[in-house]
């Protein structure tokens, strides 16, 4: 029934192969090629990652010691009025050691119009 075209072609051409698998056509240089483009991929998500979890804990960090300075600098201003409040006039007036000192009997004040520091007079050159 078929033609002697057919029938010699048929022939001539070679029987097909069942197809060989992905791991037997790949040569030993290809798979050594994509394990190390793999292990560049996934060294390169690592560093990535470690970047990223650098910069969380860098941010972390200024936000706790932004904390603890706002918290400083407000214990440093109720410091500084408790100082003004303990330098403050009433406060030294009321204060029993400065009650207990002495008045004086009879101060001596000292009055002059000469200024405290008086123009040094150049001596000539003879």
């Amino acid at each position: 029934m078929l033609s002697s075209f057919a029938a010699g072609w048929l022939q001539t051409t070679p029987t097909f192969r069942r197809r060989s698998s992905l791991g037997r056509m790949m040569s030993s240089s290809a798979v050594l090629l994509l394990v190390v483009i793999g292990t560049l991929i996934i060294v390169l998500a690592l560093l990535i990652l470690f970047h990223h979890n650098h910069n969380a804990t860098k941010g972390y960090r200024l936000r706790s010691l932004e904390y603890a300075r706002t918290q400083l600098l407000h214990e440093q201003e109720i410091l500084n009025m408790l100082i003004a409040k303990s330098q403050s006039l009433l406060a030294l007036q009321g204060d029993p050691q400065i009650q207990a000192m002495q008045k004086p009997m009879k101060p001596k004040f000292i009055r002059s119009d000469l200024p405290i520091a008086v123009q040094p007079v150049l001596a000539e050159a003879y």
